[in-house]
Formats: C-alpha cells, sequence, structure tokens
C-alpha cells in the first residue's frame, strides 16, 4: 500500500501471550498498517484451571480455597463473594463484627490490588519510581494480612457465618497507622505522575469509552465510573458493612485512561475512609454465625418461570419435572477492585454444588480490547490493557 510516496507495510503480529506488559498469558493478534492497528483479536485459555469445575467434586467450605487462585491480587474478595452466596442461598445470618472484618479486610485488598495496578500501569508507560514507591506501601498491607490469616497472598480468611479467627489490638493499632498515613502516600504517586507531560500524552482522550458503550460491553467497576456512570455493588447491592459506611463513588467524565486512573486514585483515599469507620465502629461479639457449620441445602425449591423453554419443551414429562423441583439457585455479586464480581450457583439436595458459574469482570474487559485498540497505534496498547486492569487468573478460571 502507498501513501504519499511511502510504503506501508500490512502486518499482523502477536503480542503475548509471553509478554510483560500484558499482565498474564494474553495474547493479540493484532492486524497492523504500519504503526495503526486495524484489527485487534484477544485470545485467552492459556491459564485454564477448571474451578468452577472443580467446585462441583467438593464441599461448600472445601470450594473457599479455589476461589483464591482466581484474582489472587485480591483473594480476600474473592472469597467474601463465595461467602455471600453461600449465605444467601443457606439463609445464614453473619454476625455484626464479622461483618465489619470482612468490609475492612476486603477494602485492605483493593488498597493493596490497586496499588499493583498502579505500579504495572506506570511501569508500562515508562514511571519507574511510582512501581518502587508501591510496592513498598503494599508491603505493610501484605504484613498485616499475614498477622491475621498466617498469608500473605491466598488468605482463606472469610467463612460461610463470618471469619476464620478474631483480630486484635495490635492489628488494628498497626491498620489505624497506616491508613492514618496512606492519603499522603497517594500524594507522592500522583506528584510523580499526575502532572507529567509524557503521562498526560499517553493517557488523555487515548482509550475512550462512552458511557453507552461502556454500559453495552457489560464494564463494571473502576472501567465502567471511568466513563461517567455511576454504579457499585457497595451502594445498589450493600453487603456485609458496606450500609454502615460513608464513603463516596469516584466517577470519571471522558472514559479514557487518564480518568479510569483518577477513579482508582480516588478510590485509594475512599478504601482508607471505610477502613477507618470500620476500626471506629467494630462492635464487640461473635465472629462465625451459630449455624455456619451445619450447611445444608435450603428446603425451598427452585421456582420455575412457565415462560422458560425447558419448563415448556418438558412440561409433560414427569420425570424431568421432578428432576429441576430439586434445585435451588443463587446469585450474589460483590464490588472486587476490578468490578462486579459474580457467582452463580445451583445446588441440590447434596453438600455440594451442582453447578458453579464466576462472573469475572476481569473476562469482561478482556472483551472490550478491540474497541479500544483499533484504529490506536501499537504503544497505546499497553496503556489500554494496563487501564482496564486484568487477571488472566480470572479470565481462565
Amino acid at each position: 500500500m502507498k501513501n504519499k510516496g511511502t510504503t506501508v507495510k500490512e502486518l499482523t503480529v502477536n503480542m503475548g501471550p509471553q509478554h510483560p506488559a500484558t499482565h498474564g498469558v494474553l495474547r493479540l493478534v493484532l492486524e497492523l498498517e504500519g504503526e495503526v492497528i486495524k484489527k485487534c483479536i484477544p485470545h485467552i485459555g492459556y491459564l485454564h484451571r477448571g474451578i468452577e469445575k472443580l467446585s462441583e467434586d467438593l464441599t461448600y467450605v472445601q470450594s473457599l480455597p479455589l476461589t483464591d487462585r482466581m484474582d489472587y491480587l485480591s483473594s480476600m474478595v474473592n472469597n467474601e463473594g463465595f461467602c455471600v452466596a453461600i449465605e444467601k442461598l443457606m439463609g445464614i445470618e453473619v454476625p455484626e463484627r464479622a461483618k465489619f472484618i470482612r468490609t475492612m479486610m476486603a477494602e485492605m485488598a483493593r488498597i493493596s490490588s490497586h496499588l499493583i495496578w498502579i505500579a504495572t500501569h506506570a511501569l508500562d508507560i515508562g514511571a519507574m519510581t511510582v512501581f518502587l514507591y508501591a510496592m513498598r506501601d503494599r508491603e505493610e498491607i501484605l504484613e498485616m494480612f499475614e498477622m491475621v490469616t498466617g498469608a500473605r497472598l491466598t488468605v482463606s480468611y472469610p467463612r460461610v457465618g463470618g471469619v476464620r479467627c478474631d483480630i486484635n489490638d495490635e492489628f488494628l493499632d498497626k491498620l489505624y497507622t497506616f491508613i492514618e498515613k496512606f492519603p499522603k502516600k497517594v500524594e507522592e504517586y500522583e506528584t510523580l505522575i499526575d502532572r507529567n507531560r509524557v503521562w498526560l500524552k499517553r493517557t488523555k482522550g487515548v482509550g475512550v469509552i462512552t458511557a453507552q458503550e461502556a454500559i453495552n460491553w457489560g464494564l463494571t467497576g473502576p472501567t465502567l465510573r471511568g466513563s461517567g456512570v455511576f454504579y457499585d455493588v457497595r451502594k445498589f447491592f450493600p453487603y456485609d458493612a458496606y450500609d454502615k459506611v460513608d464513603f463516596d463513588v469516584p466517577i470519571g467524565k471522558n472514559g479514557d485512561i487518564y480518568d479510569r486512573y483518577r477513579c482508582r486514585m480516588l478510590e485509594f483515599r475512599q478504601s482508607a475512609r471505610i477502613i477507618k469507620q470500620c476500626i471506629e465502629k467494630l462492635p464487640e461479639g461473635p465472629i462465625l454465625a451459630d449455624n455456619a457449620l451445619r450447611i445444608r441445602m435450603p428446603e425451598s425449591p427452585l421456582k420455575i418461570d412457565k415462560k422458560d423453554i425447558i419448563f415448556e419443551i418438558y412440561t409433560e414429562d414427569k420425570g424431568i419435572q421432578e428432576f429441576i423441583q430439586k434445585f435451588t439457585e443463587v446469585y450474589a455479586s460483590v464490588e472486587a477492585p476490578r468490578g462486579e464480581l459474580g457467582f452463580y450457583i445451583v445446588c441440590d439436595d447434596s453438600s455440594k454444588p451442582y453447578r458453579m458459574r464466576v462472573r469475572a469482570p476481569s473476562f469482561v474487559h478482556a472483551g472490550v480490547l478491540p474497541k479500544l485498540c483499533e484504529g490506536s497505534l501499537v504503544a497505546d496498547v499497553i496503556a489500554n490493557i494496563g487501564s482496564i486492569d486484568i487477571v488472566l487468573g480470572e479470565c481462565d478460571r
């Protein structure tokens, strides 16, 4: 192809699955015209582990550690989401103290996850110092996780009906000290990059997605809110202690990489605000529901809608009707650092899930990469991937 006397080559290249800036084993097939991306095709599936299928052979309690391995950067929230779903299914009421502890831990996980995001996102675009600062601060959170759970990454701390063990004053004092100084740390990151002309050039007006497009693609979390859409599971469908604390939900205006970046930076401060309230309002009492260790299948059967195509097809088959009536289903979601993390569980009269499916935000967000990348430059692919903050362990469940 010729353009003003020069020859522009059309080329198809692979970015990944072994590429440091794809944030996991993600493969992008890029069709290029010079430096301009004409087509982007994401390929996932290089990390498949069958977590959803494995859970069908384990009891509800035994399935809990599997959820740590999905989004391993925020395993605490994965555990929490699974427990919220089972509690909704079984009708288990969590004690107030456990609700506040869970909320506190979830926001610590949000800060920890966002620190990894800003560290790697900034590094991809060329800011090395932010990476070092963020990893320094994340280490403090991991040490506090270790104080309570004995683990730093895959914690398996929440339990169906509460939490595994209580927290002590030493932990609370250390956490309170951390959140008191953390907003100043966030200011350090912003001083380094917020007005940096290279950063602004690489993020402002790049990877734009409108509010309507974000809704149509099913985006959630900061990726959705960066486009100006006010939606947060913690506000719309409160769980644990989120209805007992005050916090704001940051939203953007332009839907570009810069707005998605600003939403997460503001979330740092809101998470610290939530943690502080949880510490100050933490009640005394038990940390595990009385019936948490006696999980049984609920008696109420799955209510079949007469408009359901399955019911219509097999309405004359008594065996199929009896089979369907054995089941109960539930869907529950939480606000993970990357967006809405949902668990859909179908159970029968056994102590194991009959089927479990996970609505993983990273999987949904990976699908929007063609929309973000096509028509932009190759260098913008790196910035776009960082801005949607995907974890491939969550995509390839």
